[in-house]
């Protein structure tokens, strides 16, 4: 498993349903985020069974997510036409809804390829890479088909860079937004630990 964290994000260009079910078949990811933060999520297949559970927790999301500078992208190995058929199902009936991100179909693999999130040739792990407004990704997380992901946990991801970007002090364990940062000194170490180790 390559660690893509620190380095350029793969770039690519690819056809993606996009939030109006309009297909962009030219849909390019350093375009797409340009000025902002990317969060791009691979699943393993359309019409499955973890899946959805995670695309509708991205979706009821989105609006914290853009609030933040931030731009979640789905892809999986799936057409085009099969991911706009998911949206146009019902939930009720195993379906997506109407989603308002894009949606990447990776017929080739080359993407999930690129990010060394394929499986045995076939279909990706669930990978989920946050990119910066420089196109680095800066945090990258991995999980197994059954193991579902934290949704919160990538705009947790989000909070903590813009918070480094904005105060230049690092994030502690477990930090969470409106708490402190850290000086990144051996003095700044001390004053934190010793007002915060107990609550770590």
């Amino acid at each position: 498993m390559s660690v893509l964290v620190g380095k350029p994000a793969p770039d690519f260009t690819a056809n993606a349903v996009m939030p109006d079910n309009s297909i962009n078949e030219k849909f390019n990811l350093s375009s797409h985020i340009k000025g902002k933060i990317g969060i791009l999520f691979f699943y393993p297949l359309d019409f499955t069974f973890v899946c959805p559970s995670e695309i509708i927790a991205f979706d009821n999301r989105v609006e914290q997510f853009k609030a933040l500078g931030a731009e979640p992208i789905a892809v999986s190995v799936d057409s085009h036409f099969t991911h706009l058929a998911w949206k146009n199902t019902p939930i009720e009936k195993g379906g997506i809804g109407q989603v308002k991100f894009p949606m990447v179909a990776d017929l080739t693999k080359s993407i999930a390829r690129d990010y060394d999130v394929l499986l045995n040739d076939a279909i990706a792990f669930r990978g989920t890479f946050m990119i910066d407004k420089k196109g680095i990704v800066r945090h990258q997380i991995v999980n197994d088909l059954p193991l579902g992901r934290n949704i919160d946990e990538a705009l947790r991801m989000i909070e903590a860079l813009n918070f480094t970007e904005e105060n230049g002090e690092v994030c502690p364990a477990g930090w969470q937004k409106g708490q402190s940062g850290m000086k990144a000194t051996s003095e700044g170490v001390a004053s934190y630990l010793k007002d915060n180790a107990k609550a770590l």
